[in-house]
């Protein structure tokens, strides 16, 4: 395993007793009065021994908990920001008597709150238009693009019946998911019956997908297989040329480690037109920004999901998040349509991305 791997898990475990230690101090100070004494010190180290069991559990694959770990870390940082705010308010009604009864009953408040919040932010998708201008000739043309879907059992039909609504309601001409369509494995979606509805998604000149990191922990090639019957065509490195009019190029997951370059996949077309590559993560947009790419779509980053996840994206790529002209095209990262792990997003939207394609006159 590589060292940033045994990094990420060091300060993961370091935050979560962060995180634990905070709630615990919380719980402690606003109903401290509710257990005796040995109580509290069964109830303190039960959630110590229990998280961290979790997490090692899921960390070593022992028994991973790929969902109940991500819940229990959300779960905890909610409680961190609802309890800085309930110490501002003991701060500033300092003289007010009853502030203390007033703070136990904001908490579960507060947490309810955030965790409705994040609920609708994952569920209730926002239209994010752009407007790009090419250097390369090219008809007025209107791109549908959302990634991430990871369909499964808390995101499928319902889900896709509505993205497929917004599509035709923005009358999209071309629609591009650039990976993380299923979360793992086919599993729920062949038990939901979810095909009838991802093949809703049709557009006049198309709909193409790439396979996203999720989609290649091992269950690929039956992913690729259900996506094709629901009608979309799955690139894996291979180029598409539409009507002599502009080109698409779809790159397999960099989980992929001998996938070809950019560069050599565009060897065999013509440069002269357009071309619009799909690639799941954003890692590689400096190289990209130097070949004769025109857009560059991307997903994965989810913009962070929850806050404050979306600094360490930034941190991590040129461009977690948005639109930008680098060099020679033009990169938009979406956060997404779906979610990963929890049903929840808190700083972030679910969005749908539509691409208003102008070309040089």
């Amino acid at each position: 395993m590589e060292t940033r791997y045994y990094v990420i898990f060091a300060v993961t475990i370091l935050a979560l007793q962060v995180l634990i230690y905070i709630f615990n101090r919380t719980l402690g100070w606003l109903y401290g009065g509710v257990l005796s004494q040995k109580g509290r010190y069964i109830f303190v180290f039960t959630s110590y021994v229990f998280t961290n069991s979790v997490a090692i559990l899921t960390a070593t694959r022992l028994f991973p908990m790929f969902r109940l770990l991500p819940f229990i870390m959300v779960f905890l940082l909610f409680s961190l920001f609802v309890s800085l705010a309930l110490v501002l308010l003991a701060w500033v009604f300092k003289n007010y008597s009853k502030i203390h009864r007033t703070l136990a009953w904001l908490y579960p408040i507060g947490m309810a709150g955030l965790i409705g919040l994040g609920v609708y932010n994952a569920y209730t998708p926002q239209i994010v238009h752009y407007q790009i201008t090419l250097d390369k000739p090219i008809r007025p043309l209107r791109i549908g693009m959302a990634s991430d879907f990871h369909l499964g059992k808390l995101f499928g039909a319902k889900q896709l019946d509505q993205l497929a609504e917004i599509f035709n309601q923005q009358k999209v001409d071309l629609i591009l998911l650039p990976g993380d369509i299923m979360d793992d494995n086919v599993d729920a979606y062949l038990s939901q019956k979810m095909q009838p509805s991802l093949a809703k998604l049709q557009a006049p000149l198309g709909v193409y997908a790439t396979l996203g990191n999720h989609d290649f922990f091992g269950d690929q090639q039956r992913i690729a297989e259900q996506i094709k019957q629901a009608g979309i065509k799955v690139l894996w490195d291979q180029t598409e040329t539409i009507n002599n009019e502009f080109v698409i190029v779809g790159r397999n997951d960099d989980l992929v480690k001998d996938r070809p370059s950019t560069a050599q996949l565009i060897q065999s077309v013509d440069t002269r037109l357009p071309i619009f590559v799909l690639d799941h993560r954003p890692t590689e947009i400096e190289q990209i920004s130097q070949l004769p790419v025109d857009l560059l779509v991307a997903g994965h980053t989810h913009n962070g999901q929850i806050f404050p996840a979306n600094f360490i994206t930034k941190l991590i790529y040129r461009l977690a998040y948005g639109h930008e002209k680098i060099g020679n095209g033009h990169f938009i990262v979406t956060s997404g349509y779906g979610f990963w792990g929890v049903p929840m997003r808190l700083g972030t939207q679910s969005e749908v991305v539509i691409i208003d394609v102008k070309g040089k006159e």
